[in-house]
């Protein structure tokens, strides 16, 4: 059911989404300082290939407490577009019955969105 729902999802707009979010890695990792946004956006952009079975979670790396002014920075430049976009998105595949699947992934996708730093994806190949 995972192959089929995310086949689905590439066929209805994830992978333009996937393409966007690594297009914008790219862009951001042309600069020394946008590195650690780029690998936020390219975790966003594998999550947006693959939502059905990935998971959301908690990072274990000893990042200690530079998460908090990187989400800050991460929310004030973008970050809160992004959610809003994936919150729209999930509100209005939930109003059909058959799109709730997708608009759960949206939902992921924003929490994701919204602060990055400090969370894994794994992929559920």
């Amino acid at each position: 059911m995972r192959i089929i729902g995310n086949l689905l999802w590439w066929l209805f707009g994830g992978l333009e989404a996937a393409i966007g979010y690594f297009t914008g890695s790219l862009a951001l990792a042309c600069t020394i300082i946008g590195i650690p946004f780029a690998i936020q956006t390219f975790k966003i952009g594998l999550l947006c290939l693959w939502p059905f079975g990935s998971t959301v979670r908690e990072s274990n790396s000893p990042t200690g407490c530079i998460r908090i002014p990187l989400n800050l920075l991460w929310l004030i430049f973008g970050g809160l577009w992004a959610c809003l976009m994936h919150l729209f998105f999930g509100f209005l595949l939930c109003i059909t019955i058959i799109g709730i699947p997708w608009g759960k992934q949206h939902f992921k996708m924003a929490g994701l969105s919204l602060a990055p730093f400090g969370k894994d994806v794994e992929l559920g190949f």
